[in-house]
């Protein structure tokens, strides 16, 4: 709901099975609306379905399928050591920032960001080389030392779940260390057969328990980023499906024998283009080992994700990583995150949306010396944070951020929304994509929410510039809104009860008029004193 100063409402509502519409949020492609809270003065109000408009977009509650666990990026020790710097150098604008991205108060001007991937060791932005064990031929691993990642690493994380405590920590190995390899180092090649199954797995449980005894519980553990790439100049580790389902099955066993089961391992990490291949060979071997599998958007199309998802439907999809390239078009990115991953890739299954880097400098840097890694212009972050102390958020957080607010908990420690039915019609159906959703409730007699995020994409880009807003209405068990998206992202939402007895209870009622007081109040972050201008929310730091 609209955060402002305390009030109470009174609304006089007729039958009270009817929604209304009050908060919306939006990002245009001019730029004139970032992410903003349109805060309406007046509710739409679902009424009786009069004529279609151009599109019609039909939310259908009774078709449920994933629940999505959240969206985030990366926190590289790049994106790490970045964000630390701005804490050293303006400590305000760090707390902004986090704020901004990460606070999880319903209704606060923020984007609730919950989803944290984290490498094991060193990466393609890391400062060096090194793993958790550098010591050659330690399979005891006593000399294993969870301080070998960056210091200011732990920091950032544990500020980040000061802020938001539902945030999930999704580890991920670039490289087992380079005494496990045939290459001798962590740059390529592959691990040595006789340290398949048991060894690695003992130093990836590691990995967890040393999160675990930081504070910072772990939500899942890939096995290996990108099993199929050999690049030279970073971490990386080919392996093949047999392999990986060997460590998985090992890890597994020993995350159960350690308190640990409720810890998902997660398989292949790679690219769209296989998906149908790999992946599905992973489970072939080691079904019982894995949570599911991640996908990475740099080959291939998302609807790739299908071919996965109908072999092994049971299994969990998570989109774990895509980058921005500086230089590219704002509003073209915007159209292309929105269609193939905040959108495109949960309705393909997917339970999660991340991006690459968090937070980066101007020129994506910076990286592991000497890498190939995001050659050319360098890769873009979430947020670009600057020398003297100043950042900007970029279209890979503006799209984001209008998915992850349809999804976020309605109630501190509530589930996160689910997706369900929706189609769109009319004589401009092809203008708007469109993602539906329904957020559960800690109360089972309290109101679910229902939210859509719709890209209106009639720009006519490939003609002559014509940005066309589109009328559209909307319909919910059998009544309608209306409302007129202009080119942009929109992210709208209303409330309704469950189906059911609290449908039928409300039906029993439907003849009395019902007053209901509706309270709203500033966000307040945990520890935290916070104020919300229209653009970003300020943390005072206590």
């Amino acid at each position: 709901m609209r955060a402002t100063s305390f009030f109470y409402l009174s609304i006089i509502l007729g039958p009270v099975t009817s929604q209304q519409i009050w908060d919306i949020w939006q990002t245009t492609w001019d730029r004139s609306k970032l992410f903003t809270s349109l805060a309406p003065s007046a509710p739409i109000n679902f009424a009786t379905p009069g004529p279609i408009g151009s599109a019609d977009i039909v939310v259908n509650d009774a078709t449920k399928y994933q629940s999505i666990a959240g969206f985030g990026g990366s926190l590289t020790d790049s994106s790490a050591l970045t964000l630390n710097n701005l804490k050293s150098k303006n400590s305000g604008n760090y707390w902004n920032l986090l704020g901004y991205m990460f606070g999880p108060t319903y209704g606060a001007n923020s984007a609730g960001l919950n989803y944290i991937r984290v490498p094991i060791g060193s990466s393609d932005f890391s400062a060096s080389l090194y793993s958790l064990d550098d010591t050659s031929g330690d399979t005891s691993f006593s000399n294993f030392n969870i301080n070998k990642i960056p210091s200011y690493v732990f920091s950032v994380l544990k500020d980040i779940q000061s802020i938001n405590n539902a945030i999930k920590i999704h580890l991920t190995p670039w490289s087992p260390p380079g005494w496990m390899k045939d290459s001798g180092t962590m740059n390529g090649g592959s691990i040595k057969s006789q340290y398949v199954g048991t060894p690695y797995a003992t130093y990836l449980l590691k990995a967890v328990q040393g999160f675990q005894n930081q504070g910072l519980p772990v939500y899942a553990i890939s096995i290996q980023n990108e099993p199929q790439n050999s690049n030279p100049t970073y971490p990386t580790c080919t392996m093949t499906p047999t392999v990986e389902g060997q460590i998985a099955t090992s890890l597994r066993s020993l995350l159960n024998a350690n308190s640990l089961s409720n810890v998902k391992v997660v398989g292949y990490e790679h690219n769209w283009d296989d998906a149908g291949a790999y992946p599905v060979q992973l489970m072939n071997s080691a079904a019982n080992a894995y949570a599911g599998v991640a996908f990475h958007c740099y080959a291939g199309s998302v609807s790739n994700q299908d071919q996965f998802h109908n072999a092994y439907p049971s299994k969990a999809i998570y989109f774990t990583e895509c980058s921005g390239t500086f230089g590219s078009d704002w509003w073209s990115d915007i159209k292309w995150y929105i269609d193939n991953l905040w959108v495109g890739s949960l309705e393909h299954f997917s339970q999660s949306g991340l991006m690459w880097n968090i937070a980066l400098d101007g020129n994506g840097n910076p990286k592991l010396p000497g890498t190939n890694s995001c050659g050319g212009p360098g890769c873009r972050p979430l947020v670009t944070v600057n020398s003297d102390g100043s950042y900007s958020f970029n279209q890979e957080f503006y799209s984001m951020a209008q998915a992850s607010k349809a999804i976020i908990p309605k109630d501190p420690g509530g589930p996160f929304g689910q997706r369900i039915g929706v189609s769109v019609g009319g004589s401009l159906s092809w203008a708007l994509r469109v993602g539906a959703y329904v957020t559960g409730r800690v109360s089972s007699t309290d109101w679910l929410q229902y939210s859509i995020v719709v890209l209106n994409w009639d720009d006519s880009a490939s003609t002559t510039w014509n940005p066309q807003p589109v009328t559209t209405t909307i319909e919910f068990r059998g009544m309608q809104a209306t409302y007129t998206f202009p080119v942009g992202v929109t992210t709208l939402w209303w409330f309704a009860p469950a189906t059911g007895a609290n449908v039928a209870s409300a039906a029993k009622n439907t003849t009395e008029e019902a007053v209901i007081n509706i309270r709203a109040s500033n966000s307040e972050y945990p520890g935290r004193n916070v104020t919300i201008p229209q653009s970003k929310a300020t943390y005072i730091r206590p």
